[in-house]
């Protein structure tokens, strides 16, 4: 038993950071980094605004970690060269409709610049490597991964945060049907 108040302090502690992380996420979606204060994100998460300072030092790190998002993309290499544009947006959709943290970071990217300097980081360390796993000229995979990322971030602007109804009326299926050959030809198609 001589361990147990320090299991149930590390839980504390964890659910806390899990709440805090929460709270923050939410406020910097609706409010943007600018307007969300450490006040108002520690009332939302039940807590006293010192243990958000104890916990991530400042805004700026809470922002950061609210923030960080592994997009968890598919090992291209695993897939055949014909159905990697379909893979990946089959997999955008699924991280968009099971998560809201991605739109929220979209949200907090388009409207404050520590957010768009997430964005850019999600996009280099994630996005660029794996549009190197299919481009067929090393060379011009950061500019084919930034046009998957326009088509990409654009779905997710018209249907998960202006929430446009012709965007949101979409299916699944129809949505792969359109965006899949767009992203293949970014992906894989000879340079025009």
């Amino acid at each position: 038993m001589t361990g147990t108040p320090r299991n149930s302090q590390a839980r504390r502690s964890d659910a806390t950071r899990t709440a805090i992380l929460d709270a923050a996420r939410e406020r910097f979606a609706a409010d943007g980094y600018e307007r969300a204060t450490i006040r108002a994100i520690a009332r939302d998460a039940r807590i006293d605004p010192s243990m958000v300072m104890r916990y991530y030092g400042s805004k700026e790190g809470l922002f950061a970690a609210a923030v960080a998002f592994d997009l968890r993309l598919p090992d291209l290499e695993q897939v055949p060269r014909d159905e990697v544009g379909r893979a990946l947006v089959g997999h955008f959709l699924h991280m968009w409709e099971e998560n809201e943290e991605l739109t929220a970071v979209l949200r907090v990217g388009v409207t404050n610049q520590a957010g768009a300097e997430r964005m850019q980081g999600m996009f280099r360390d994630q996005l660029l490597p794996v549009a190197r796993q299919a481009c067929p000229d090393p060379e011009q995979a950061p500019a084919r991964a930034a046009l998957c990322a326009a088509q990409l971030l654009g779905l997710a602007l018209t249907r998960y945060v202006l929430r446009l109804p012709p965007a949101r009326e979409l299916s699944r299926e129809e949505l792969l049907a359109w965006l899949s050959p767009t992203v293949q030809r970014y992906l894989t198609a000879p340079s025009p």
